[in-house]
């Protein structure tokens, strides 16, 4: 019994493809939320300190040494 085996097609494999209008309204979100997370960790509580108090500061204090930001 002779049995035939068809050749594979190769079809060509097209990536998706991710618009730029999609993707820059989450990048400026992102952005302008790692600069804000930024700022908390770098600069508040020194001279554009937003809160009184040293919550903040004790909140972000490790991140401070971890990210080579004075705070002592």
């Amino acid at each position: 019994m002779a049995q035939t085996v068809a050749p594979p097609t190769a079809t060509p494999v097209v990536p998706a493809t991710l618009p730029l209008k999609a993707i820059a309204p989450w990048a400026v979100f992102f952005g302008i939320l790692m600069l804000v997370l930024l700022y908390f960790v770098g600069a508040e509580q020194g001279a554009t300190s937003v809160f009184s108090g040293t919550d903040v500061h004790e909140w972000v204090h490790d991140a401070r040494h971890l990210l080579g930001f004075p705070c002592h």
